[in-house]
């Protein structure tokens, strides 16, 4: 896997929102084989960034290079072949209520392949069973589903076309401390056994530190730094630094300190 090669680039992005600057000239690079996490406080523009990346947004001005391609305006053609090579979980899973788990990861499969029903059904089961599903949850609807088997559910219809590239929407909300836990342990173990490069939206201190390789943190309407998370917490930026040293961020800090034995 080439580290050095560049997945995502963003150059000179702006995006003008209700009579505000969301981003003003803002450039990010997210290379293979990172799991890249998008941080900044409220209404910094995290969600709209994702959403001008995954073409469901048009931004006002700028560069947005997916595996080269520009997707600021692309052809038709241009824009499903990069579709095909990434998948996306949304923070509330966004699965059809009416389908199954099991119809719900087979729909994109149909969508894009002409392969029997046979064949494709077997490869939804196997992407259900890769996020640690129980098979009898591929026959339940998402409302019957706990947070974390519903969480687990869109993951497996994101990875359903065996996508390069995987976008993460604060994937661990609403799940209690050790769901989140065995979620960031999926998300890693997924990340190195099928080569993905991962980006994710989080506010998830515990997230941030354990499963991000890289993080981009935005403020003022750009990305004021990009950094391993142990680097970026002692960021000098005042902005950077009253985000991670806050009630919140000085708890965490007081936590590692402890004893492990406690």
């Amino acid at each position: 896997m080439n580290t050095d090669e560049t997945v995502i680039e963003v150059r000179g992005l702006s995006n003008f929102l209700g009579g505000n600057w969301v981003h003003n000239n803002l450039d990010l690079t997210v290379k293979r084989g990172d799991l890249y996490a998008i941080v900044g406080g409220s209404g910094s523009g995290k969600t709209t960034l994702l959403r001008s990346i995954l073409m469901l947004q048009k931004p006002t001005s700028g560069s947005i290079k997916v595996f080269g391609i520009e997707v600021v305006n692309p052809s038709i053609e241009d824009a499903q072949h990069v579709r095909h090579r990434w998948g996306m979980l949304f923070q509330h899973g966004a699965l059809f209520s009416s389908l199954t788990v099991l119809e719900n990861v087979l729909f994109p499969l149909k969508e894009y392949t002409q392969l029997s029903y046979s064949l494709l059904t077997e490869i939804a089961m196997m992407k259900i069973a890769l996020t640690g599903l129980h098979e009898d949850a591929a026959h339940k609807l998402p409302g019957e589903l706990s947070g974390g088997m519903l969480k687990r559910a869109a993951l497996s219809r994101a990875l359903a076309l065996d996508p390069e590239l995987l976008f993460l929407d604060e994937p661990t909300s609403g799940l209690d401390p050790q769901g989140a836990d065995e979620f960031d342990e999926l998300i890693k173990g997924l990340k190195a056994a099928l080569n993905l490069t991962i980006v994710m939206v989080s506010h998830d201190l515990d997230s941030l530190w354990g499963v991000s390789s890289r993080v981009g943190f935005i403020g003022e309407g750009r990305v004021l730094a990009e950094q391993p998370m142990a680097s970026l917490v002692d960021n000098p930026n005042p902005i950077i630094k009253n985000y991670f040293k806050g009630p919140r961020g000085q708890v965490r800090d007081h936590l590692k300190k402890l004893p492990s034995d406690l």
